[in-house]
């Protein structure tokens, strides 16, 4: 049985406009995408921008609901699960860390809400502060960050040390699967690196199912199993990474393929 499972997901965002934002049109992000997933294998969403990948990747992470269509966690849909239920299961890194993290409250506080909420659904108790102290440092040691910053702000560190914190904090709530919207895009090339080096060893790791959304197949090519190429909301393509990157079957996958270089593939 697979991990997860995309039947024919469709999403449709009204546009509205004059004075009073009256509906004027709708724009069809998504229309009838279909994918599955193993526990623990990779998958990377390919397209340019406005492509219907992020909006896919929200609608996994359950930020979003697909207006027709059905999402399946090993068989079961995706209606039998509450949102923490769901959260516990599946979590989402975001391509501004910066935004995804709340200013007002430490990195001790930032990680013992999750370690605290996935105690209260799956263990039934309530962690004492020395556990969720022990716990948040492994979280820590685990994205390489020190320990001895459980009480600094995040305006305190880099864009990269904010991207791995936002990890950390994923990681607090034990998924399964994490949905990496364009998780190095606003870092420097110089950091991209590392984020991505650490994705893979945190997928190894855990065991972790990954989705990795992003523009650039030269990032899905060392990241994914798996590729699924999107255009105007649609599935063009999909199948194995090495396959498609060897020999793209669709002129859009193509046109990707072209900005990446030789060394890169």
């Amino acid at each position: 049985m697979k991990l997860l499972k995309a039947d024919n997901i469709s999403k449709t965002f009204a546009v509205t406009g004059g004075l009073f934002r009256h509906r004027v049109g709708s724009v069809r992000a998504l229309r009838d995408v279909s994918f599955e997933l193993a526990a623990g294998e990779s998958l990377g969403l390919v397209g340019e921008s406005g492509s219907g990948k992020t909006t896919l990747g929200k609608i996994l992470a359950r930020f979003l609901l697909p207006d027709q269509g059905q999402l399946q966690w090993e068989g079961r849909s995706i209606h039998d699960f509450s949102i923490h239920e769901w959260a516990v299961r599946v979590q989402m890194i975001f391509q501004d860390p910066t935004s995804s993290l709340n200013p007002k409250l430490s990195v001790y506080t930032l990680l013992k809400e999750p370690l605290q909420m996935r105690a209260r659904l799956v263990e039934k108790k309530k962690l004492s502060h020395a556990a969720l102290t022990g716990q948040i440092q492994e979280m820590l040691e685990a994205v390489g960050l020190p320990q001895d910053i459980l009480f600094q702000y995040p305006h305190q560190f880099s864009g990269g040390q904010k991207q791995r914190l936002a990890i950390a904090r994923a990681l607090a709530m034990r998924p399964r699967l994490l949905v990496a919207d364009e998780p190095v895009s606003a870092l420097d090339l110089s950091i991209q690196a590392q984020i991505l080096n650490l994705l893979a060893d945190l997928r190894e790791r855990f065991h972790l199912a990954v989705i990795i959304v992003s523009h650039d197949l030269a990032v899905v090519s060392h990241m994914a199993d798996k590729v699924l190429v999107l255009k105007d909301g649609v599935a063009v393509e999909s199948g194995d990474t090495k396959k498609i990157l060897s020999d793209p079957q669709h002129p859009y996958t193509n046109t990707l393929l072209e900005a990446v270089p030789d060394f890169l593939r």
